[in-house]
């Protein structure tokens, strides 16, 4: 720790890390971040506004915990919304940075690295044959979308209601993640005549589109989904779903865009599409990818990828497309996950969490429901199975957000929103589960009194 005496600016810059600098409250980090930074906060959901309270402020990760600004410790369920499926600060994982990082930090120009990354995306993941590396999950999907709508000659695209598929002007309607956190779906700045250009169905309901497509069918470009949606809390897809999704698009002439930004990775070694069996046209993908570091990647078929410039003529560019460090990163975390044990073994890890969570509530007579796939979770306060956006919304904020702070209050750290998934990683071990376990006990008792 630093002494009483302030260092000289010139040592400070020298010398000092993050773990050096002295402890600081969240309401003092979070009261200088609001002076410099828009809504204090870089991303919405951060803010804290699901849950009420004042965000946690973060200065290191090792393993499955974070150590907060005022030297706090957290077993961490955000993983940095899904991104680090190897844990904080993986010695592999850093180690293929820092020497990616000491060769140069950007170059503007194709880099071998880049090719292994991609080979290894072609070699995973379903009916993908050549990709295009991008700098953020938002940036591909908004991609795909154009080529989508280049490659078919049509306009209109359709999402589902509780999805986010990033920031882009036409996905911002009934949007899911931070902007259903905040309550606001939709977002001003977003034209009317661009909103009108996507169409939006519940998740999940095979009927409605169907009857869409009878009507609009010949002008729809493509469906964008999450295959297992995660914005919205976690919802798993229905069979009769997924078959309509991939029949209709098919028939109509319209390509299926399966956003895996989230789930690439993270639900099994094909992600996805790979655990339900679905094949999808372009696949978006994203977090795992860059082990931590900002990255998205757009996937398919030669004859839709090879339109991008320069070969074709859809335009898509980016500097930091395939930076070194990302790619270093994403290479190092993919050969981790390179075995298939490894989603065995979240698989279990998750199940246990997810049982013992339904069990202590039941216990305290607290109605909740908990779905679940390997690494990636959810509580619902409710006692019905949540399957769209609308049975999410009349589950119990309230009583989340009670949760969410005693957990908190006993070093474990959820997202905080009751509509945003949480995730494990393989640092995450037994002793975690059961910390988390005795904590959720607490709280449901607290819940129930």
């Amino acid at each position: 720790m630093i002494s009483g005496t302030r260092p000289s600016v010139q040592i400070r810059s020298r010398s000092m890390s993050a773990r050096d600098l002295p402890p600081m409250s969240d309401q003092d980090c979070f009261a200088s971040a609001r002076a410099v930074i828009a809504g204090g906060v870089n991303s919405p959901v951060r803010a804290f506004h699901g849950v009420g309270g004042t965000p946690v402020f973060i200065s290191e990760g090792r393993g499955a915990e974070l150590i907060a600004a005022d030297g706090r410790r957290f077993i961490d369920y955000v993983c940095s919304w899904g991104a680090l499926i190897a844990g904080h600060a993986h010695p592999a994982v850093v180690a293929a940075v820092s020497q990616a990082a000491a060769k140069g930090l950007s170059f503007g120009a194709p880099t071998p690295g880049e090719t292994e990354l991609a080979r290894l995306l072609v070699t995973r993941v379903p009916h993908v044959e050549r990709v295009r590396l991008m700098s953020s999950g938002t940036e591909a999907t908004m991609s795909a979308i154009r080529l989508a709508r280049a490659v078919t000659g049509r306009d209109l695209i359709v999402k589902f209601a509780g999805a986010y598929h990033g920031h882009s002007d036409g996905l911002l309607v009934q949007a899911g993640s931070g902007a259903l956190t905040l309550g606001h779906p939709s977002s001003p700045g977003v034209p009317a005549a661009v909103a009108g250009l996507t169409r939006v169905l519940p998740f999940n309901d095979a009927r409605a589109l169907a009857a869409l497509f009878e009507r609009e069918g010949s002008a729809v470009a493509a469906v964008l989904v999450e295959i297992a949606a995660g914005n919205m809390g976690l919802v798993l897809p229905e069979p009769d779903f997924l078959d309509a999704l991939r029949r209709l698009t098919r028939e109509s002439g319209a390509l299926l865009i399966a956003d895996e930004v989230m789930t690439g990775f993270r639900v099994g070694p094909q992600g996805a599409q790979g655990r339900y069996g679905v094949q999808a046209d372009l696949v978006t993908l994203g977090k795992i990818i860059g082990g931590g570091l900002p990255i998205g990647a757009l996937g398919g078929p030669a004859s839709c990828l090879d339109r991008l410039a320069p070969d074709g003529p859809v335009y898509q560019a980016g500097t930091l497309s395939g930076n070194p460090l990302s790619v270093a990163g994403g290479i190092a975390t993919l050969n981790l996950i390179a075995d298939p044990g490894v989603y065995r073994r979240l698989e279990r890890l998750t199940d246990r969490l997810a049982d013992g969570l339904m069990e202590r509530a039941r216990q305290a007579e607290i109605e909740i429901t908990v779905p679940h796939l390997p690494g990636m979770w959810s509580i619902f306060f409710s006692p019905e199975p949540v399957r769209d956006l609308a049975t999410a919304q009349k589950t119990r904020p309230k009583d989340f957000a009670r949760f969410f702070h005693s957990l908190k209050d006993q070093g474990i750290l959820l997202p905080p929103s009751p509509f945003e998934s949480a995730f494990l990683s393989l640092a995450h071990e037994d002793h975690h589960i059961d910390a988390t376990l005795k904590a959720a006990e607490t709280a449901f008792r607290a819940l129930a009194d």
